[in-house]
This record gives C-alpha cells, sequence and structure tokens, in this order.
C-alpha cells in the first residue's frame, strides 16, 4: 500500500499558484526527501496532506484514507513535526508528553521518549524556557508518541546544533527500521542525502524530479564534478566562460586558480582540452561524485533554461 499519494493536486492562493498539479507517490516503509527552495510549495503540499488546506483540484491519500474526508482517523496514525510549530510556554515537557499521549489513547512512557530526543534532563522545566533546538526536540518527541506509521518531518533539522541534527537523523533511521514511513521535507540537502531512500525535488509548486539519490546522479545533466587547477590563473576567467558554453556542462565556478565543473560523467577529457585551447595549462585535476546539492542545482538550472527557451 501507498503511504502517500497525490493526483494532479492544485493549489491557488488568490492569484498565486502554490502547487500546480503534483503528482507524487510514496510507498509504505520509506523515507522520502522532499526538497525544494523556501517557496517551492512544501509545505503547502503537507498542509494539503493534513487537511490543514483544501486543493483547488485534485486529490491527495494518506495510509490509504482520504486526506479530507477521513483526516481525524489519519491523525490518529500519523506524527507530525511542523515548521511552524509552537509549545506552551507554561507546561512542561514532561506535561506536553503526557497530553498528547493521554489524547492519542497511548501508554508511551513520557521520560523515555524525551530521553530518545535527548531533552530528558529538562523535562520538568517549563518549555517556555527551553532554547529553540530544545523545543524542536520536545515537538519530535510528541511526534513520536504512539508509535505512529507515518512521520512527517517539515523542516525538522531548523535550529538544532549538529549533535541535534545527528541525532535527528539516527531517530529517523531507527523510525525506519521500525517500519514507518518518513516523509522529510527539508531545502537542507545533506540532511536528506544521508538518510532518504528516494528524493522528489518541488520547484515553483511542481515535482520537477523524482529517484533515488543515485537515480538522480544517473539522470541529472551534470552528474560529475571536475575541479581543474591551473598553472596560471590570468586567463582563467575566459576560460570559464568557454568551458561554460560546452553542452556537456552544466555548471562553472572559480575558486582561486581552480575551476569547479559540474558535466557529464564521460566530458572530463572535453573539459580538460577546452581549458588548454583557451590558452591556459591544467596543473591538476580531480573528480568527485556530485553531491544531492550539485544534482539539486543541475535540475533547477536546467528548469530555468527550459524557461528562457520557452519566452
Amino acid at each position: 500500500m501507498t503511504a502517500i499519494e497525490l493526483n494532479d493536486v492544485r493549489k491557488e492562493f488568490g492569484d498565486v499558484v502554490a502547487l500546480q498539479g503534483v503528482d507524487l507517490t510514496v510507498e509504505e516503509g520509506e523515507v522520502f526527501g522532499f526538497l525544494g527552495p523556501n517557496g517551492a510549495g512544501k509545505s503547502t503540499t503537507i498542509n494539503v496532506l493534513l487537511d490543514f488546506v483544501r486543493p483547488t483540484a485534485g486529490s491527495a491519500t494518506v495510509l490509504g484514507m482520504d486526506a479530507q474526508d477521513d483526516s481525524k482517523a489519519i491523525r490518529e496514525r500519523i506524527g507530525v513535526l511542523p515548521e511552524g510549530y509552537d509549545v506552551y510556554e507554561r507546561l512542561t515537557g514532561r506535561e506536553h508528553m503526557e497530553f498528547v499521549i493521554e489524547s492519542k489513547d497511548a501508554d508511551d512512557d513520557p521520560e523515555a521518549l524525551l530521553e530518545r530526543v535527548g531533552v530528558a534532563d529538562a523535562m520538568d522545566r517549563r518549555a517556555g524556557g527551553y532554547s529553540k533546538g530544545m523545543k524542536q526536540r520536545l515537538v519530535l518527541a510528541m511526534a513520536l508518541v504512539d508509535q505512529p506509521d507515518l512521520l512527517i518531518l517539515d523542516e525538522p533539522t531548523t535550529g538544532l546544533d549538529p549533535n541535534g541534527a545527528r541525532k535527528m537523523r539516527d531517530l529517523v533511521r531507527e523510525e525506519s527500521e521500525r517500519g514507518a514511513t518518513v516523509f522529510f521535507s527539508s531545502h537542507i540537502l545533506g540532511q536528506v542525502e544521508s538518510v532518504c531512500d528516494t528524493v522528489g525535488i518541488l520547484q515553483d509548486g511542481r515535482l520537477i524530479a523524482k529517484d533515488s539519490v543515485e537515480g538522480l546522479r544517473s539522470a541529472a545533466q551534470g552528474d560529475m564534478k571536475l575541479v581543474v587547477t591551473v598553472a596560471d590563473a590570468d586567463g582563467l576567467a575566459e576560460a570559464i566562460e568557454q568551458v561554460r558554453s560546452l553542452p556537456e556542462v552544466s555548471g562553472v565556478t572559480r575558486e582561486g586558480d581552480r575551476a569547479v565543473v559540474n558535466c557529464q560523467g564521460d566530458a572530463k577529457m572535453t573539459v580538460l582540452n577546452a581549458f588548454e585551447e583557451a590558452g591556459v595549462t591544467v596543473e591538476d585535476f580531480e573528480t568527485e561524485e556530485a553531491s544531492l546539492e550539485d544534482l539539486f542545482t543541475a535540475y533547477t538550472d536546467q528548469r530555468e533554461r527550459e524557461r528562457e527557451v520557452q519566452a
């Protein structure tokens, strides 16, 4: 059974079109990374799934149930860490947990859940005195109550220090191993790459790519990073412009006497020859596998070029 399914979902806010016919399927047990810059429509998509907003057109199902007609039943089986979360400042961490446990008619141990997220030592303090990162962890603990079948995490590492972000990633893996589906929305690409089975890229309200990270690498126009060091940087700027015009190249940036080229995996010699033909001597070069951030840039840049052609 699919955990999440969107069929041609469109959402308009007045004259603003937030989602433009999104089709998306997330399988049960999958850790799905939902990527996109701020304003791409990620939170709107989540709000449709949670029935916080109604789609203008199209349909959404969660755990096999209609997101609009069965929203109450859906909420009983999911855990949510929203981006715009809030806490009750006068309640302690323990009281927050007890409230959620009671509302779900669960029998979880509040202290054990708070221990999992790393705030058990502050569970009897009022949440109004928590740091932003501590509040984030508290809301995550609330989302874990009653072992949800689906976890929806909207920008879950915001406000967390590196240790907190690592703990978040560990929790996602643990929940996946338990059998839960995790829908992980973020614009921090490295966080998604480290935990997700499948990645979807949303841009301007459209899903422009969906695949495994390796699949995106294979399909992306820029699937390799070539770092070229030149002997004399005087002519590097002009050489970069020539290399940038190659059809196999999706992007070039300069770092001192080095050029970082995103290109197709079989284009290494073409790129190196282009530098030499432009009058600069290649002193050294190295190749790196493209990161998810590189792939994201390649896809979004390609989208912009397609728009320019259509215009």
